[in-house]
């Protein structure tokens, strides 16, 4: 049967196609009207049809293909050609029904008629395609006229204000408005030879003169060539917005970059970190913390990147993304087991220790290993990709880190400068954060030099935001202009420093995209694996884990305090002396603290003899209180305890918070021992702004 249908279907498909679906042309509908009327006229004819019929019929098609040329707004000599087309064809018909259809005479002048309908109609339609183009170029022209007119108007209205500001004159090329609405752009030329800068530094006036919202700027880059400068105009404050983190969560790639935020445009603003290292500074309050998971959910959402994580502040940063994977709260629909949104995190000292010499030693092994590789890839950058990824070394407050003058701190920041310093090529690169932008920070030549993309979150702060320093070249950037959380200035290699806002990203969004990215996230390659050997197989070990889960201080969380307003039980005076503890106001101690007391008073018996109360009454009528009595210079009875916690902490040491948490005392009370204590030499006290900490003297 194979062999019958197929030669039949060659056949067919070898044969002449036609469309009768499709509208008559010049030719075929001269032909069609034609054969018609010859038709019309040999049967009227032979039947005796009287002529007149004909007549009527050419009559009123005439009439309708008139009024329905009127309905399309055709041209009148389109519904002249028409109507005279349907008139001279039934004129034929009704001749040739009385005179004989057969002759030569009628033959030949039906032909004559049906050559010129078909000249006719091509004639016509070649005049309406006319007529369409133009009117349609018309309410483009009329379109592009009054755009004109508005850019013209913008255009005009900031060469007058450069002019009288900047006292420069300048020439307009072309304004474009943003597909936002919230701006536009114009093309500057200066004239004499003057560069963009030189009209950037006037921003701020520019701005109140074209009296612009809060948050809206007129910020001034370079052009296309050193003699053209691109002015931005923010009108509406796409700052003010609270913007959620995009929930596509579609792949990402270090080679097509990590999107932070959006700029004033409404535009997405993207890192590119694949030779480049990235310093994000922020004080408290700005936003820095959200910035800083939107970072992480950009990596987690990459292909090729692997995210270390260093937060010395009890891995804070790290833990949305770890913890909820280590303790099975997390369960993808697959039903595999859900990987943790980062790679490797390190809230310890030690455990940084580890993971920076794990870092090392896979640059240092790459180097090695891949020299094949990058030999047949004719480069001398590793090949990033989801079998060999990049890692991204993530450090919050790492520029405090670089700057401290502790012993164990200037280790770590020795590891960190190394890292930065050795692994650009063989896809190494770091993301610091630091709380402000101050010389000490951007003292680090290392820093300023690697760290190209950079981010200033202000929040409206203006202590410790120089942004000269941030964006050196970049003028008009002031802190007034990004007064929002989560707001402030970011610059790029490709993106001079411009406004920006981070999205917000809620815990709940971390959840999903660490579910929504598990089976994304790369393995390290075979070989950087063998180099970074146990410390990383074993990174989330229990033991090595435990740290996340383990509250501080034996987790040293004491019952409620009493309340420092509470006077004696019996009532009586509240006396200040009196507050800040049980053993103070007469109230039981807690077991661990009269432990604490007992041994601490058995080896003062063991050593001194048991001296008579040093405080008699005095003779005056001052008040004779026991609160204030054994204070000669030794401290409260707590304060041993406190002594040997902060000693404990080694390096770290521990703020006067915590150990007021830890001895059940005020903190204004703690905060007066310690610093008594420092002054005595039994602490050192290191000046940290809101990080500040008591260290032991073995330890300072």
């Amino acid at each position: 049967m194979s062999a019958t249908t197929a030669p039949k279907k060659k056949q067919a498909d070898s044969g002449p196609v036609l469309d009768w679906s499709a509208g008559h042309g010049p030719v075929t509908g001269a032909l069609s009207a034609t054969t018609g009327a010859l038709a019309v006229a040999t049967t009227g004819a032979a039947t005796g049809m009287p002529p007149a019929w004909a007549l009527a019929v050419g009559a009123a098609g005439a009439l309708g293909h008139t009024v329905a040329g009127l309905k399309v707004r055709n041209a009148g000599r389109t519904l002249a050609f028409k109507a005279s087309s349907w008139l001279v064809g039934a004129g034929w018909t009704t001749w040739a029904m009385t005179s004989g259809p057969l002759s030569w005479a009628a033959l030949g002048s039906l032909a004559a008629i049906g050559v010129g309908m078909g000249a006719g109609a091509r004639s016509t339609a070649l005049y309406e395609e006319a007529r369409e183009d133009e009117a349609i170029a018309a309410a483009e022209r009329q379109i592009a006229l009054e755009l004109s007119a508005e850019r013209r108007a913008i255009a005009a209205e900031w060469i007058e204000r450069i002019q009288r500001i900047c006292n420069v004159i300048v020439r307009v090329l072309a304004v474009e408005l943003w597909e936002s609405g919230n701006g536009y752009s114009l093309d500057l030329e200066p004239h004499g030879g003057i560069t963009y800068d030189r009209i950037a530094q006037h921003g701020p006036q520019l701005s109140a003169d074209a009296k612009l919202p809060h948050g809206c700027t007129a910020a001034l880059g370079p052009g296309i060539h050193q003699g053209r400068a691109i002015l931005d105009v923010t009108t509406a404050n796409v700052l003010a917005e609270l913007r959620t983190y995009p929930e596509d969560y579609v792949p990402l790639s270090v080679h097509t970059g990590i999107p932070w935020g959006f700029r004033t445009n409404g535009e997405e603003v993207r890192a590119y970190l694949r030779e480049q290292c990235a310093l994000v500074v922020g004080p408290t309050g700005s936003g820095k913390t959200n910035l800083l998971h939107g970072i992480l959910g950009g990596f987690a959402r990459a292909t090729d990147i692997l995210t270390f994580v260093i937060d010395l502040n009890a891995g804070s940063a790290g833990l949305p993304w770890v913890l909820p994977a280590l303790n099975g709260e997390l369960t993808s629909p697959d039903g595999k087991p859900v990987r943790p949104g980062i790679d490797w995190l390190a809230g310890t000292y030690e455990e940084a220790m580890l993971m920076l010499d794990a870092a090392i030693a896979i640059g240092l092994h790459r180097k090695r290993a891949y020299q094949d590789l990058m030999a047949r890839e004719d480069t001398d950058l590793l090949p990033v990709s989801a079998k060999i990824p990049q890692i991204m070394l993530v450090i919050d407050e790492g520029a405090e880190i670089l700057v401290s003058t502790d012993r164990q701190l200037k280790a770590l920041a020795n590891k960190i400068c190394e890292f930065i310093r050795m692994q650009r090529a063989m896809g190494g690169r770091t993301v610091i954060t630091a709380l402000g932008a101050t010389g000490s920070v951007l003292g680090n030549l290392l820093i300023r030099r690697e760290a190209k993309v950079r981010v200033a979150l202000t929040g409206g702060e203006t202590e410790g935001m120089d942004l000269s320093k941030m964006f050196p070249g970049r003028r008009g950037l002031r802190v007034d202009q990004a007064p929002f959380k989560g707001a402030g200035f970011m610059g790029t290699p490709e993106s001079p420093g411009a406004l920006f806002k981070a999205w917000r990203i809620k815990p709940s969004q971390i959840r999903d995209i660490t579910v929504a990215t598990s089976d994304r996230h790369p393995r390290l390659d075979a070989e950087s694996a063998k180099a970074a050997g146990p410390a990383y197989a074993r990174r989330w070990d229990s033991e090595r884990t435990a740290w996340m889960r383990t509250l501080p201080s034996d987790a040293g969380i004491l019952s409620e305090p009493a309340p420092e307003t509470a006077g004696p039980a019996g009532g009586g005076l509240n006396l200040s002396a009196l507050r800040g503890g049980p053993e103070r106001s007469g109230q039981p101690g807690r077991p661990r603290e009269d432990e604490l007391l007992r041994r601490f008073r058995e080896e003062i018996d063991a050593q001194f003899a048991t001296a008579p109360d040093p405080s008699p009454r005095p003779a005056g009528p001052s008040l004779n209180l026991s609160a204030l009595r054994g204070q000669d210079g030794t401290g409260p009875e707590w304060l041993p305890e406190a002594v040997e916690a902060i000693n404990a902490t080694g390096a770290v040491g521990m703020k006067p918070s915590a150990v007021a948490d830890l001895v059940g005392r005020s903190r204004q009370a703690v905060r007066d021992a310690l610093k008594a204590a420092a002054e005595r030499g039994e602490l050192v006290y290191r000046d940290n702004g809101p990080h500040s900490v008591y260290i032991h003297p073995d330890h300072a």
